[in-house]
């Protein structure tokens, strides 16, 4: 069992000045909640409070670095409503949960763009350019899920006004481009060159054996923005390696079944069950490790901070790597055996069985030695 690192009342008061920030201020000026954002069963049921500034509704969801990193909130557009118009000098991530409608962004050279959307769309606003979001809809409520680096932002600047009403154009950022939200097939590696993915669920995917499972894998830096995201899709009968990286990478479930482990290091494992809408946030340097318990690939978001990814000298995420030569990704001949017995039994549960053992075998063409303190 994850231990929680609880102290005594005497020290909690030592730090009680500390708790609050301006960036908890504001979202309890805005009247809404911040809810712990390390497991949400489902994004399309969680409970939101009404946000009048912005004329919806909302929650913002945090994890353990969301004073220092990002965050993720959750908003709803009631049917035929728009939100209020908004700029902002932070950044802004967006999949579309529910509904459709459209977004207008603009700046103050007067230069405009409009476009629609629907379940399952993901996009960035370009830092502080003027936007809003419609509800196409007369009947329907639209839902979103946003993951911003406001946090830091507010923490340095403070005041609302300055940051939500700043008179400067990003040119380099936006200019107004008329086809700045047309859907491109434009891949670099594995990196979709795009501002705007019409559809996450049936977006092609690219080989990325590295992660295990046979899977696919694409990545994007929408609006030219310090935050990311890739989207990962693995088959039936099938798990991904485990791994870690810095904290802040809101895993949204995009379509399939089956459950995550996460651990820090040392400790065992807990399980967090998902199915589409689910949403984990991975705690600073834990282990994590996807599996697929359903009858059809499961398919997942990751909405993340740059400085997710630790590095090597060569610019690769160490959590590409394999532990035996200094990454943070754990190779399969070297998990727990619980890892496999409690895939099995899942798999048993729904009348399924493994269908790992290639992955396992492919593994070995590329597996490093282990470390002569490990022989």
């Amino acid at each position: 069992m994850t231990k929680d690192a609880l102290v005594s009342e005497e020290i909690v008061k030592k730090f009680a000045k500390e708790v609050e920030t301006p960036y908890t201020r504001w979202v309890k000026a805005e009247g809404l909640d911040i809810i712990d954002g390390i497991y949400v069963p489902d994004l399309n049921a969680v409970e939101l409070k009404p946000w009048p500034s912005r004329n919806g509704h909302g929650v913002f969801i945090n994890h353990d670095a969301s004073r220092t990193s990002n965050d993720c909130y959750v908003c709803e557009i009631g049917p035929g409503e728009e939100l209020v118009a908004q700029r902002q000098l932070y950044e802004e991530m967006i999949m579309i949960l529910s509904g459709r409608g459209s977004t207008t962004v603009w700046n103050d050279a007067g230069q405009k763009v409009s476009f629609e959307w629907q379940a399952g769309a993901l996009f960035a606003i370009p830092v502080n350019a003027w936007h809003q979001h419609f509800n196409g809809s007369g009947d329907e409520k639209v839902r979103f899920v946003a993951v911003t680096n406001l946090p830091p932002i507010m923490n340095v600047y403070e005041e609302p006004e300055f940051i939500f009403n700043t008179p400067y154009d990003f040119k380099s950022r936006f200019s107004g481009e008329p086809d700045y939200f047309a859907p491109r097939e434009d891949v670099s590696g594995l990196l979709l060159e795009s501002n705007f993915v019409s559809d996450a669920v049936s977006l092609p995917l690219i080989e990325a054996k590295e992660r295990g499972a046979g899977g696919g894998h694409i990545r994007f830096n929408f609006a030219k923005s310090s935050m990311n995201g890739h989207i990962s899709q693995f088959p039936v009968g099938t798990y991904k390696k485990a791994h870690a990286h810095g904290p802040g990478a809101h895993v949204i479930i995009l379509a399939g079944e089956g459950y995550s482990l996460m651990w820090p290091e040392g400790e065992e494992p807990t399980r967090y069950d998902w199915k589409p809408g689910s949403m984990i946030t991975p705690p600073n340097m834990w282990f994590h490790q996807h599996f697929n318990t359903g009858n059809s690939p499961a398919r997942y978001l990751a909405f993340k901070y740059e400085g997710v990814a630790i590095r090597n000298s060569q610019g690769v995420p160490k959590a590409w790597i394999s532990r035996r030569i200094g990454g943070h990704q754990i190779d399969y001949a070297d998990e727990s055996e619980l890892v496999r017995t409690m895939f099995a039994d899942a798999l048993s549960e729904h009348g399924l069985e493994s269908r790992m053992q290639e992955p396992y075998e492919l593994e070995k063409e590329t597996l490093p030695p282990l470390p002569e303190s490990r022989q």
